[in-house]
């Protein structure tokens, strides 16, 4: 039986999260927060541009990336390196790094878990190390709720 490629183009899923509005943007936010490979600022700037309020897509973007962040951070509080390889395919050496890199930092480093693939690596070796999740989450939710504000206010402007 053919399996139907086409579900799984970007595009198709772009175009069903817009669909849903404010819940598709945070479901794009969640995907885009974890692991996941996906841009949810495509997902915003379609729905900015269709008309919807910047206000809540502000909050639906931000607090589904967070929780994707934060998906990402209960992951790697379990320790367990071999399923960080195998599941979320980031690299023992990475984990390692960035691990390192954390050493001194602490759980602030947090905002700069907005960034491409840095991010994700971040989140979870936050969550690899156990730091203070309270933290953790206020300083995601900081870099993230930044990004998105950026965000929601360029295109504004650029589409005045």
């Amino acid at each position: 039986m053919p399996v139907n490629t086409e579900f799984w183009n970007m595009e198709v899923l772009i175009d069903i999260l817009e669909s849903y509005g404010y819940w598709g943007m945070t479901i794009a936010a969640f995907l885009a927060g974890s692991v996941f490979p996906f841009s949810s600022e495509v997902v915003m700037c379609s729905l900015q541009l269709a008309g919807l309020e910047p206000w809540p897509l502000f909050l639906s973007a931000t607090v589904g990336n967070v929780a994707g962040s934060m998906f990402n951070y209960w992951i790697g509080t379990f320790g367990r390196i071999e399923w960080i390889e195998k599941y979320l395919h980031i690299s023992k050496k990475k984990v390692e790094k960035t691990r390192r890199w954390i050493d001194g930092r602490g759980s602030w480093i947090g905002t700069l878990c907005f960034l491409p693939i840095l991010g994700s690596v971040l989140s979870v070796t936050l969550g690899y190390v156990r730091a203070n999740p309270y933290t953790t989450l206020l300083s995601i939710s900081i870099g993230k709720a930044v990004r998105y504000g950026i965000l929601i206010v360029s295109i504004y402007f650029l589409n005045d």
